[in-house]
């Protein structure tokens, strides 16, 4: 900063220079007067300015070469940055008296403001005209937190039809309204349950629902978003257009067709509303949102086939009043009689003749004969239906502990087939009953395996990478590494006193205790702790990360209770490393890190001699050595002897 300091005067210095003397030298001429052309003056002038220029950047030269030469005296040299004045300190706070004693006047203020009366500007019989300022209105009471939620709620532009939770809700309202129409029309066209006395509750709730419906058209359906071309729209406009090019949105127009002009005509008659039930998209729609949303939707889909049921024995149940009446209440006796409450007993009769249950009363007429065939026809179609869609749903709900019951039997039929021990066929059950208890299924990837790689990872991260973050291991290592690795991990469940690994053993895996705990055992019956190893902590690292021969087991680890552990396989870590060269790095790093710290010193006296590089040279077998001297003492010539001259010539030569 010194020497930036200093060029940045010298460039100042030429500059002011450069123009003074550009400007004594035009006052010059101008004084003097010589008589002089314009192109010497302007020749003399330009000469002197260069020659100033000239000495001033020898001078900047000479400088700056002081500088490199000495660095610490230039710096001695440079001026010095004037420190900073530091702020001033903050005024005392005024003792807790004094605040109180300016608050007090300030109040008494504001209250004699308060007092204070308005005078008009005229008089009335001579006297001032005063009007007394209103008092202050209470403060209002703070809404609770559900409220002001509510009033502060702001209608959203777009809403999300698969995951707004207020789309459901409202919905949920459309259904309502829409099972209204469904269930009560044909009770009140058949039954004398609407009568003049309460004509104007029914209308009340049929008109509600109208507005329901066609709030859902104005307000909802055109805000719903949709996909084209794989993006998502959000416009309001189009999503108006995309609405009113669908099939729903004609039928939600022709739900909503005002039959009941009509009404002035025929009356007040429930069947002119029929148009109403057009609606049942939204009844599908619904179905769709909250088996989406249940955890157990199974649960749903049972009661929606119940309710399937129920509302076929509800319209036969409708048509037999409907028939008994057109026959005449009482008039034979399979007919209602009138006695009683008429829904609830033409239900029974609804039920008895769809279950085919029987012990009915024989028909008469001939309307009486062919209502009853077709009641018993459709009373077996439509429980076979109902039947065959109740064992669907039941069977889906339980398929995945079939599964584990199918799983369970083909093991036990396999074991016994073999004789396997009654001791390791108890040990198998329990893992099947732990594990299936646990994780509800017997393995993750089957389900995993079906989604795509992202959703895999997502999954993964949310499940595992609070444990794996934890591993000191992989601590500084690249976070997409690592979510790489999520996706390689195996779960494996071990029962009490399995053994993870034993000493000595060719390590291929590493593992990360995700539940549970496991122990290094050792002495001779393997029953010495001595250590006990809880989850969040990693084992089998350095047989995973170490080279050549070193890739053996170097102490005994079993399960102390039921413990599920993440494997990490050595070729799967190997595939992830190539991508992450800086993470290889490390690991290796800390790997070499581990077996230092493991390895036992040297003992200098009767110890382990090190390792040469290139080894010494084997000595001759002391039968090869036997051999040759018997054939050097037989005379023997051939190849022995041949060898023997040679053995010499090397002894005698690493003699010397």
């Amino acid at each position: 900063p010194a020497d930036d300091l200093s060029a940045d005067e010298d460039d100042e210095e030429l500059l002011r220079v450069g123009l003074k003397s550009g400007q004594g030298d035009l006052l010059t001429a101008d004084d003097e007067m010589r008589p002089l052309s314009a192109a010497s003056v302007g020749s003399v002038v330009i000469q002197d300015r260069l020659n100033d220029l000239v000495r001033l950047f020898k001078g900047r030269t000479e400088r700056q070469r002081d500088r490199l030469v000495d660095p610490d005296e230039s710096e001695e040299e440079s001026p010095s940055a004037s420190p900073s004045k530091p702020p001033p300190p903050p005024p005392p706070p005024p003792p807790p008296g004094e605040e109180k004693k300016d608050e007090a006047p300030a109040a008494a203020e504001e209250e004699e403001e308060e007092e204070k009366e308005f005078e008009l500007p005229f008089k009335l019989l001579g006297q001032p005209v005063k009007i007394p300022k209103l008092p202050k209105l209470p403060k209002l009471p703070q809404l609770p937190d559900w409220l002001r939620a509510i009033v502060e709620y702001r209608f959203p532009s777009s809403i999300d039809p698969f995951t707004d939770l207020i789309y459901v809700i409202w919905l949920f309202i459309v259904v309502a309204a829409w099972n209204w129409n469904v269930w009560l029309i044909p009770v009140r066209w058949a039954f004398p349950y609407q009568t003049p006395e309460n004509i104007h509750l029914w209308l009340l709730m049929d008109y509600t629902c109208d507005l329901i419906y066609i709030t859902d058209i104005l307000v909802f359906q055109p805000r719903l978003q949709f996909v084209r071309g794989g993006d998502i729209v959000c416009d309001k406009k189009d999503m108006r257009e995309n609405y009113m090019t669908t099939e729903r949105f004609k039928m939600d127009v022709i739900s909503l067709f005002p039959m009941e002009i009509f009404y002035y005509f025929t009356g007040v008659n429930s069947l002119l509303r029929f148009p109403r039930l057009l609606k049942y998209m939204a009844f599908f729609e619904f179905n769709d949102r909250i088996e989406a949303v249940m955890k157990k939707a199974y649960i749903y889909r049972v009661i929606r086939t119940s309710t399937y049921l129920l509302y076929s024995l509800h319209i036969n149940a409708c048509l037999f009043y409907w028939g008994s009446d057109y026959e005449g209440l009482g008039s034979t006796k399979w007919v209602y009689n009138g006695k009683g409450n008429a829904y609830i007993r033409c239900y029974y009769f609804a039920v008895k003749t769809l279950i085919t249950i029987g012990g009915l009363p024989d028909p008469t007429t001939v309307f009486e004969i062919c209502f009853q065939l077709i009641n018993y026809f459709v009373g077996v179609f439509a429980f076979s239906i109902m039947i065959g869609q109740m064992r669907d749903v039941v069977g889906a709900a339980t398929a995945g502990e079939n599964y584990y019951r199918a799983c369970m039997d083909s093991t036990v039929k396999y074991m016994n087939s073999y004789n396997i021990p009654r001791e390791v066929q108890n040990r198998i059950k329990t893992w099947y009953d732990y594990t299936w208890k646990i994780q509800g299924m017997l393995d993750e990837q089957e389900l995993l395996v079906q989604l795509p790689t992202k959703m895999r990872l997502d999954i993964a991260v949310d499940v595992n990478y609070a444990i794996i973050s934890k591993v000191a291991l992989f601590q500084g290592c690249d976070r997409q590494m690592v979510f790489d690795m999520l996706t390689r991990l195996k779960s494996v469940v071990y029962l009490p006193g399995d053994f993870v690994c034993k000493k000595g053993e060719i390590g291929r895996e590493m593992y990360i205790i995700k539940q549970g705990e496991v122990q290094v055992v050792g002495g001779p019956d393997l029953q010495t702790v001595f250590v006990t190893i809880r989850a969040g902590s990693v084992f089998g690292e350095i047989s995973l990360l170490a080279g050549g021969g070193g890739n053996r087991r170097t102490a005994n680890v079993k399960a102390h209770g039921f413990a599920n552990l993440f494997i990490l396989d050595k070729k799967d870590l190997a595939e992830i490393l190539v991508h992450y060269p800086e993470s290889q790095k490390l690991l290796r790093k800390k790997a070499k890190t581990m077996l230092t710290k493991d390895k036992k010193p040297d003992v200098k006296d009767g110890g382990k001699e090190a390792m040469e590089v290139i080894p010494p040279r084997p000595d001759t077998p002391e039968m090869f050595k036997a051999a040759l001297k018997v054939t050097e003492k037989a005379g023997i010539e051939g190849t022995f002897s041949k060898l023997a001259k040679t053995y010499k010539a090397s002894e005698s030569a690493a003699e010397v």
